[in-house]
């Protein structure tokens, strides 16, 4: 039973990235799946959610920029980055049913 992000790496400012969260020995379809992401040197800090019924909710410094998804045919939930910005840099996490992955890198610098 494990949560797996993947797609992170390195992008430009102003580039894109999406992020998978895909969830093994279980499914999730019926449950909130969460985004936080952890900066440098800063605590944890809630990105975003996506609920059972497909509505979704984002912190205000991401809304208009990031978009949650999710496919539950694929056990997988996404997360689209559009228009990233340095401040965006750190180790995104899924989070869902006391879960949560090993988190996938996100580094935002030109």
């Amino acid at each position: 039973v494990q949560l797996v992000e993947s797609g992170g790496g390195l992008v430009q400012p102003g580039g894109s990235l999406r992020l998978s969260c895909a969830a093994s020995g279980f499914t999730f379809s019926s449950s909130t799946v969460n985004w936080a992401r952890q900066a440098p040197g800063k605590g944890l800090e809630w990105v975003s959610s996506i609920f059972s019924d497909g509505s979704t909710n984002y912190a205000d410094s991401m809304k208009g920029r990031f978009t949650i998804s999710r496919d539950n045919a694929k056990n997988t939930v996404y997360l689209q980055m559009n228009s990233l910005k340095p401040e965006d840099t750190g180790v995104y996490y899924c989070a869902t049913l006391g879960l949560r992955g090993q988190g996938t890198q996100v580094t935002v610098s030109s």
